[in-house]
């Protein structure tokens, strides 16, 4: 079976991490659709299994929460008269957490915005970590059930609320009501007032939507298949986590947190998923010499 080379792969992936839809890339490229859907599959559970292996005892100490929303084959409200839709159609929310000082996302999670996934996003996130950390969220309740889940009472976790006017004009799409402050609750532990703040978060929130096409607002470029959204997220926080110079701190957040020393390139990403599938194809090996 033709491999494609690691240059052609790291192009490609550079394309992705870019903002490039899928079909963009096959017309820029002149690979197949087949062989670019392949490697987002290959790359995304690749680079989840390793940022999932080596994002542990973490030194972050002040971490800032948010869901950011896109959908998967149709709006929510379009789903029931979508056409063989599948089951995971509709609203699909990546919770993401990013560190304040390092800028690094040490944990992400796809899914709805259930209480029951904020549980499983921040018990994720709360092992990776050092030490008692600084925790700011937005107004939504779920997180004060999924903080006591993770974190116990060894958190200093306080949430932002933000505060909106009446719109003084007839609301447009994407016309939000003017904000005219935030209040700020402390809800467990003793959280410093200088540093609750959304801020760093919501500013990652725009830079999902300028690097994934996916989360482009009004396109067709959105996600067909959850899988293949979720294999999106975790290619685009190993290119920013690992590749992408912080134009702040001058390094890569994965470089500021001390995960690594050096500056990765799309050369290494590719590296990543050689090795992930050098391990496949021996744990494959492995299972048929045992059968």
């Amino acid at each position: 079976m033709n491999k494609l080379s690691t240059e052609r792969r790291a192009q490609i992936l550079g394309m992705m991490v870019e903002g490039n839809s899928i079909r963009a890339i096959v017309r820029m490229t002149g690979a197949s659709k087949n062989t670019i859907v392949k490697l987002l599959e290959d790359a995304g559970e690749a680079f989840s299994a390793y940022q999932d292996r080596v994002f542990h005892d973490l030194p972050c100490k002040r971490l800032q929460l948010d869901e950011i929303w896109a959908f998967c084959y149709a709006k929510q409200r379009n789903v029931m008269l979508a056409k063989a839709a599948p089951e995971e159609a509709g609203d699909i929310w990546t919770w993401v957490a990013i560190d304040a000082d390092t800028k690094l996302v040490p944990s992400w999670r796809i899914g709805d915005r259930s209480g029951e996934t904020a549980i499983e996003f921040v018990c994720d996130l709360s092992k990776r970590l050092r030490s008692r950390v600084q925790v700011t969220s937005d107004g939504l309740r779920s997180y004060i059930e999924a903080i006591e889940a993770g974190f116990g009472a060894e958190v200093d976790y306080a949430k932002l609320v933000k505060l909106y006017g009446e719109t003084p004009h007839p609301a447009g799409r994407y016309s939000p009501a003017q904000i005219q402050g935030t209040k700020t609750f402390c809800c467990t532990g003793r959280p410093d007032p200088r540093h609750i703040s959304t801020s760093y978060v919501e500013r990652q929130n725009l830079t999902m939507r300028m690097s994934m096409r996916r989360f482009t607002r009004l396109t067709n470029g959105f996600s067909k298949k959850a899988e293949n959204h979720a294999h999106s997220v975790a290619i685009h926080f190993m290119h920013y986590n690992f590749v992408r110079i912080h134009q702040t701190l001058r390094v890569a957040p994965a470089m500021a947190a001390g995960v690594t020393q050096t500056l990765w390139s799309l050369t290494d990403m590719v590296r990543v998923i050689e090795d992930w599938e050098a391990a496949r194809s021996a744990k494959v090996g492995g299972d048929l010499l045992v059968g």
